[in-house]
């Protein structure tokens, strides 16, 4: 079969190439492939920057953003031929670390956890592949033509459990958030705070095109220009950075009501120097209660609430936010000439 792969930290060896079909163990699913989305880490992996290859191999199949249909289910797995599902992207390090042991495997602590398509495991851009039924999600059949962006929105479910696991410190009703970046993540991140009752703003530095409409059309409040301005019309009691860049990361951390919540979903680029005043932040924080969070990937709880998430949401709206749909012998189409704020999908069949 066919599958895009790559030799992880070489430069420009991404490729279509021939692999094996592969052979699903008695508690595995046999799915195949719709589409996989692409997303800066798979951007960065085909750089050369880092990714790791299965132990034994050269080359690794990349794809961890997934969406397939259920050709092949083991008796009492729960799924059936047929079935929409997605697959979990990490897996739990064999040892255990506690976190891991707990079911917290995005939460790992020696860093001994493995992720497909990343780290030691193919991922899911082939035509088909195999998955455990433990590590698989079932959704909503009306999600088929959007349904890679699970692997992201359950990023932002984890994002927001944090919020409010750290909220519960204490009596915290927030009313306001401010979300910056109105990228997928950003987008998907604005919905589940829709879907929590919040009065949700947007902040973005483009005028037009689709973004400010897809954050009208959600029902929240669109900002360009500089995160003073938005802040001092929000006074957000929580605010998720998801962009990633350094100066709105230390704007945002003071940037919150008393006792708010900051959460960073963004990954910054390393070597870019900046300076700030770190005194006077260390002095907000303090003399504000307020908490400054990291959240990355996900365990199979997120996955469960991204599910419902997307299973809530408008159809039509969550297809707005993948811009192209590219076959998967056009590839590089999707590594080339698209921004990293902007969703692609490499699609199958």
């Amino acid at each position: 079969m066919r599958a895009l792969t790559v030799v992880p930290q070489r430069k420009d060896s991404l490729a279509v190439t021939d692999v094996p079909d592969p052979e699903p163990g008695k508690n595995d699913l046999l799915v195949d492939a719709l589409a996989v989305g692409v997303c800066g880490t798979d951007k960065e992996i085909a750089a050369g920057d880092y990714g790791w290859a299965p132990p034994g191999r050269d080359r690794l199949v990349i794809g961890h953003e997934s969406l397939g249909r259920v050709r092949q289910a083991p008796d009492g797995s729960g799924f059936s031929p047929g079935d929409l599902v997605v697959g979990v992207v990490r897996r739990p390090d064999p040892v255990p670390c506690g976190a891991c042991a707990h079911g917290q495997f995005d939460m790992c602590r020696n860093g001994r956890y493995t992720e497909r398509g990343i780290k030691e495991l193919d991922g899911y851009a082939s035509q088909s592949w195999r998955v455990e039924a433990d590590y698989a999600v079932r959704i909503d059949p009306a999600l088929v033509k959007v349904g890679m962006l699970m692997e992201p929105t359950s990023v932002v479910a984890k994002a927001w459990e944090q919020v409010g696991k750290v909220g519960a410190r204490t009596w915290f009703q927030p009313r306001t958030a401010l979300v910056t970046g109105a990228g997928p993540i950003g987008l998907l991140a604005a919905l589940l705070g829709m879907q929590h009752g919040l009065d949700i703003h947007v902040l973005d530095r483009v005028t037009d095109g689709p973004k400010p409409r897809l954050v009208t059309d959600l029902g929240a409040t669109y900002h360009y220009g500089g995160i003073a301005d938005a802040v001092a019309a929000t006074k957000p009691d929580i605010v998720i950075e998801a962009t990633g860049v350094g100066q709105l990361v230390f704007d945002a951390i003071t940037s919150t009501a008393a006792y708010g919540i900051v959460c960073l979903t963004g990954v910054s680029p390393a070597g870019r120097r900046l300076t700030i005043d770190a005194g006077s932040l260390n002095r907000e924080i303090v003399l504000e209660n307020d908490v400054v969070v990291g959240s990355v990937n996900a365990n199979l709880s997120h996955y469960s609430a991204a599910a419902d998430a997307l299973a809530r949401a408008d159809p039509d709206w969550l297809g707005r936010l993948i811009s192209r749909r590219i076959p998967l012998e056009r590839y590089t189409e999707a590594f080339t000439t698209q921004p990293d704020d902007v969703k692609v999908a490499i699609t199958f069949g």
